[in-house]
């Protein structure tokens, strides 16, 4: 999982409340191998509804941060949303809330979310739609969202979550964290159980 420090990119306001996974990812496109890259599917029907769909502005050409409204993620448990989201180029989400399975699962894949008070989030997708290709700087570490006028917003995130993201850890890499314990386990039960072991 690529770590999450410190990133600076242009940040695209998305104004509608409760979109949903399957807005992000539509469930068709699931059976797809993770390996082709999900980037292409990314707001798939959303953006052929509309013709002037905020993240295929020119302005927004490289865009890494979005600024969603509430609810953000909410509907099925669908981590293909969050590979869309990762594969497209967005390594950060600011809204008031998201859905609790969906920041989970961000949190797994290196996309960070971050939530703060709804007027600020507003504000920042005023401002944002106001001067198209604005970027933004998020500073995970110092836990800081820095505008281009150097206002300083601050959040606060778990700090076990904040540690996996930083360093890049996803399950697979916290589990190995214990690969001595785990082996000191087999060793030790293999000699004290060998009943319980497969045969050869």
């Amino acid at each position: 999982m690529q770590p999450f420090t410190t990133v600076t990119a242009v940040a695209v306001p998305l104004s509608a409340a409760n979109i949903d996974t399957d807005q992000i990812l539509p469930a068709r496109f699931l059976k797809k191998p993770r390996s082709a890259g999900y980037g292409g599917f990314l707001f798939h029907d959303e953006r052929r509804r509309s013709a002037a769909f905020p993240l295929d502005a020119p302005a927004s050409r490289g865009a890494g941060i979005l600024v969603a409204d509430r609810n953000f993620g909410c509907g099925s448990s669908r981590e293909g949303a969050v590979y869309a989201l990762v594969d497209g180029g967005i390594r950060c989400v600011i809204a008031p809330s998201f859905g609790d399975i969906f920041a989970s699962n961000a949190a797994k894949n290196g996309l960070l979310t971050v939530t703060l008070p709804e007027a600020i989030v507003a504000a920042l997708r005023a401002s944002l739609a106001a001067a198209p290709g604005t970027a933004l700087t998020v500073d995970l570490p110092a836990e800081t969202v820095t505008g281009p006028d150097g206002g300083v917003i601050r959040f606060a995130i778990d700090p076990f979550r904040k540690r996996c993201l930083v360093e890049g850890l996803d399950d697979i890499d916290l589990t190995l964290e214990h690969a001595e314990a785990i082996a000191a386990y087999e060793a030790r039960a293999e000699r004290e159980t060998p009943w319980r072991q497969p045969a050869a």
